[in-house]
Formats: structure tokens, C-alpha cells, sequence
């Protein structure tokens, strides 16, 4: 009945659902390790803070279910902040439990001490709380799972003093929540259905908050019944296919793109921001009303935001618009319109960064069904993302908004702890990937066939290519690398360096059926070999 808080803690989660815990132990938090394996969780050691908090959010977008990470006071917690800023940027189910000191006002000199820990870890989290009791622990953990099924998806942070850990506490109170249904608010979306039912020339933009089970057969049929042009943001690619009618794939940041959105009469954005990091621009360029779907009224409060806000679930405002239009509605646009600005939209690409779409189509055609992709913040992974339409949601992963060096490795661990048995791919740039390199000792560990595709341009090639148009003369830009395949060779992982396109392909189906990771080393020029 009564055991050392840390361990009920543990005992907690699991009743709750939590299989895996992402982490590394320490003096002030070695209470919460005490209850982990009798509570029957999979723990996975990181080599760093900031490793453990990408796998969880690599397991939690892989999953739908939250990511947890136990980590220590003071450094072990600021080290986890980045990934808490891009889990509450790319809006990530992540709970970041981490001991405290008791006491910080009157006292100096402590290990591991920081003038206010839980502030801290407020400003990149939805919020950050002190437990300074077994009942508060309790609460606060549930406040937080709750909040993950019935709101937008967003960070927290549940600090409890080593202390309170040790002390011995009651088993938690039964889950409250289990089983229960809980509905959004269903808004009136009369209006919107008499808006789309008069446009000549409709425009859909879907965001990744769309994504949803059995969201894909809705935006299908929306798509179809509304005669619309339909993009999607990056982080909703996969929600309808290449070959959909009108589909423009996630080129609202290409001119052709733009284009078709200046000759909208409506336009209709579900579940997304439209933020910078999707448009690339501070308008959307439309000059049309704009109807927009939201869990989040944030995004539909701003002035400006929208001329008809819908707050409530994706999924749901889809299915009640589907139901209103059960006919086919006839617009304006033609299929070689579409046709037209697509291609040109995938030639700015290709003009913009010579050389790396052949490679994005190499790699996309020897890839198994279902491979799921974490991608790092590189050149190769901005022209895939764009040129590169996926078979179906949520199977791809970029630190889109915070916009993180080193999160594919370790978000690409998390994300095949969560699917053991299906495949996973790390795309890296050379520069990047040496931010979190040393998770491939996780990797070896837990023995993943995990490919690592390693794109290098022996540069911040976008780095480079930003100063050069605005007249600047490069400056830190160019680095000295290590032998990436001798470094896969000191890490116990296998190493490629692919000299053409057909070696590449060869060396990832390979890796997808070996033992161990996959350093797969591919020269920025391999598209001319």
C-alpha cells in the first residue's frame, strides 16, 4: 500500500498507460528509478538529457501516446528544454518529470542548483509545476494526461524535491479518466457550408492537427465534394495521396503555390497554424475569406486570424461538412491547372537546391511501405519535404517550428522502440548529426536496424546559401568532418559510403534487415556519380 513516492510514481504511469520511460538517473532523481522495473516499464538510457527527451518525442509521434522522460534537477532539466521547446512548437504529447531541490531562496552552493528550476521549464512548456506532496504528484500527472486526450497536444513539466521523492506515500488514486469519452465543442458551421457551397474556385489547406484516425478518408471525401484545390503544410503530408485530384502537396511556400491561393475565393485551413515555418512569408496570399478549424482559439482570436473561426476537433467539423455537402460541388479549376503549377512548384525546387531531388526520389522509391522518417534540419530534408509525397499520415517527422539541430537520431530511436518490427530511417545533415551522435550507443543497445541517412555537404550549406543573398561573405560555414564510417565503426554500427545511386539503394534495404544501426554516408555531389 505505501511506498517511496518515486516508486508509486512509476507504478502510476503504467496504470495509466506508460510502457516506456526515456532518461538518464542521477543522484537526485534515483528515487523515481526505484519503482520502474517493478512496475513492469521499459526504461532506455540516453547519453545525454537532450537525447532522452527526442526519443520521447520520436515515441510519442510515432505512438499518439505521450512521451516520458525522467531526468535529473538542474542541468539534467535545461538539457531537456530543447526538445520541450520543439515538442510544444510541433505540438507533441511529452511529460518531463524531474527532481528538484527543496529549497533554493536561503541556500547556496547545492549540486545541481538553479534559481528558479520550474520557471525555467515554463517558458518552452504548456506549464511547469512543483509537487511538494504525494497528492499534488498525483494530481499534476493526471492534470497532464487528461489535457494530452482533450486539448491541444503540448509539453508539461512536474518537478517534485528529492525529498517528497524519498518519503514514503500512498498508492495513487484510481485513473478517474480511464474509458471516458470526451467531446470538443461542435461549432455551427452553417455559414462555412454556405460559403464552399457558392465558391467557383475553393481552396483546403490541412494542417498537421488534422491527422487523426481515419482522418486520410475524410479528407479525401472533403476534398472531392468541395472540388477544391488542396494543400497540405509539411506536417500534414500523407493525409492525401500523390495521385488525389487537385492536390498541390506542401507547396504553399513555392510561387506556383502562391498563385493558385491569389485566385482562391475561399479558402478553408483545418488544423493548422499557417505559421512562417509553413509559408515562408507573412501572408497566406489569398484575398478571399478565410474559414478556419482549430482546437486551439489562439489561432482563431488574432486579429486578422480568420473571417469565420470553427473552434473544435478536425476530424469532427470534416465529418459534418462532408454530411451538409453530400453532392459533388462544381468549380473552376482543371486538372491541367494543377498539373501546371505542381510541376513548376517541384521545378523551383530543384533550381533552388541542385542536385538533391533525383536523390529524394532514389531514396523514396527503395523504401519499404510504412517507413516512418525523422529528418534533421538539412538541405536534403527541406527539397524532400517538399517534393516528396507520402502514402499516408504522421509518417514523417521534422523539427518543423523550433526548428532543433540533432533531433532525427534519437527522435528516430523513439520512434522504432515504439514500433518494433516496422521501419524506421534517420535522415541527418553532417553538421547536425554531430549534435547527438553519441545516441548511436542507445541505438547499439537496444540493437535497432535503423538506417542513417547521412547527408554531406562538408558545410551549413543553408547557411552559406542565406548570407551569399543577402551580400554577406561566408563566414563560419565551412567545417572539418570526421570519417563517418570509421566513426560507425567505434560505435559497433555498421558504415557505407554509397558512390552512386543504385550502391544508396542497395546500402538501405540492407540496413533495414540488419542487427544494428546504419551509418549510410552519402556525398552531397552522388546525384552526378
Amino acid at each position: 500500500m505505501h511506498r517511496p513516492l518515486g516508486a508509486q510514481i512509476s507504478h502510476m504511469l503504467k496504470n495509466r498507460g506508460v510502457d516506456v520511460i526515456f532518461g538518464i538517473p542521477g543522484v537526485h532523481n534515483q528515487e523515481m528509478y526505484r519503482g520502474i522495473e517493478e512496475a513492469g516499464i521499459t526504461h532506455v538510457l540516453a547519453r545525454h538529457e537532450q537525447g532522452a527527451g527526442f526519443m520521447a518525442d520520436g515515441y510519442a509521434r510515432a505512438t499518439g501516446k505521450p512521451g516520458v522522460a525522467y531526468v535529473i534537477t538542474g542541468p539534467g532539466l535545461t538539457n531537456i528544454m530543447t526538445p520541450m521547446g520543439q515538442a510544444y512548437s510541433d505540438s507533441v504529447p511529452m511529460l518531463v518529470i524531474s527532481s528538484c531541490l527543496e529549497e533554493t531562496a536561503a541556500t547556496h552552493g547545492q549540486l545541481h542548483q538553479m534559481k528558479d528550476q520550474r520557471a525555467a521549464a515554463e517558458t518552452v512548456c504548456d506549464w511547469s509545476a512543483e509537487a511538494r506532496t504525494a497528492d499534488a504528484a498525483y494530481a499534476l500527472i493526471d492534470r497532464a494526461l487528461l489535457e494530452f486526450e482533450t486539448r491541444r497536444k503540448r509539453p508539461k513539466h512536474v518537478q517534485v524535491p528529492s525529498g517528497t521523492l524519498e518519503a514514503m506515500a500512498p498508492r495513487p488514486p484510481k485513473n478517474t479518466c480511464a474509458n471516458e469519452t470526451f467531446t470538443l465543442f461542435r461549432p455551427d458551421i452553417d455559414g462555412a457550408v454556405d460559403m464552399l457551397r457558392d465558391a467557383r474556385r475553393p481552396v483546403v489547406v490541412f494542417g498537421g492537427g488534422t491527422f487523426a484516425a481515419h482522418a486520410g478518408q475524410q479528407t479525401h471525401r472533403l476534398v472531392h465534394r468541395l472540388g477544391a484545390v488542396a494543400f497540405t503544410t509539411f506536417a500534414g503530408r500523407g493525409l492525401l495521396s500523390a495521385n488525389t485530384e487537385r492536390f498541390m502537396g506542401a507547396t504553399l511556400g513555392r510561387d506556383a503555390g502562391k498563385r493558385l491561393l491569389q485566385q482562391a475565393d475561399v479558402v478553408l485551413a483545418i488544423g493548422t497554424e499557417l505559421a512562417e515555418v509553413d509559408l515562408w512569408r507573412r501572408h497566406l496570399g489569398h484575398d478571399c475569406p478565410l474559414i478556419r478549424v482549430d482546437i486551439d482559439e489562439v489561432n482563431l482570436t488574432a486579429p486578422g486570424k480568420a473571417d469565420l473561426p470553427l473552434l473544435g476537433n478536425a476530424l469532427d467539423v470534416m465529418a459534418q461538412l462532408v454530411a451538409a455537402i453530400d453532392q459533388p460541388l462544381q468549380t473552376e479549376w482543371t486538372a491541367d491547372d494543377i498539373a501546371r503549377a505542381k510541376s513548376a512548384a517541384r521545378a523551383e525546387v530543384d533550381a533552388e537546391r541542385p542536385g538533391i531531388v533525383p536523390v529524394c526520389d532514389a531514396l523514396r522509391d527503395c523504401l519499404p511501405k510504412r517507413t516512418m522518417i525523422y529528418s534533421d534540419m538539412t538541405q536534403f530534408a527541406y527539397a524532400a519535404k517538399e517534393v516528396w509525397d507520402m502514402d499516408c499520415p504522421g509518417h514523417w517527422h521534422h523539427p518543423t517550428g523550433f526548428g532543433t539541430l540533432g533531433y532525427a537520431l534519437p527522435a528516430a530511436i523513439g520512434g522504432a522502440v515504439a514500433r518494433a518490427g516496422l521501419p524506421t530511417l534517420a535522415i541527418a545533415g553532417d553538421y547536425g548529426f554531430q549534435y547527438t551522435m553519441q545516441e548511436l550507443a542507445t541505438a547499439v543497445e537496444l540493437k535497432l536496424p535503423l538506417p542513417i541517412f547521412l547527408w554531406d555537404n562538408g558545410k551549413l550549406k543553408e547557411i552559406e546559401d542565406s548570407m551569399i543573398a543577402v551580400q554577406i561573405q561566408p563566414n563560419a560555414v565551412t567545417v572539418q568532418n570526421p570519417d563517418f564510417v570509421k566513426l560507425a565503426e567505434a560505435y559497433g554500427v555498421f558504415g557505407h559510403a554509397p558512390q552512386n545511386l543504385a550502391d544508396m539503394q542497395s546500402a538501405v534495404a540492407a540496413a533495414f534487415e540488419a542487427d544494428r544501426p546504419t551509418i549510410i554516408h552519402v556525398s552531397a555531389d552522388i546525384a552526378l556519380s
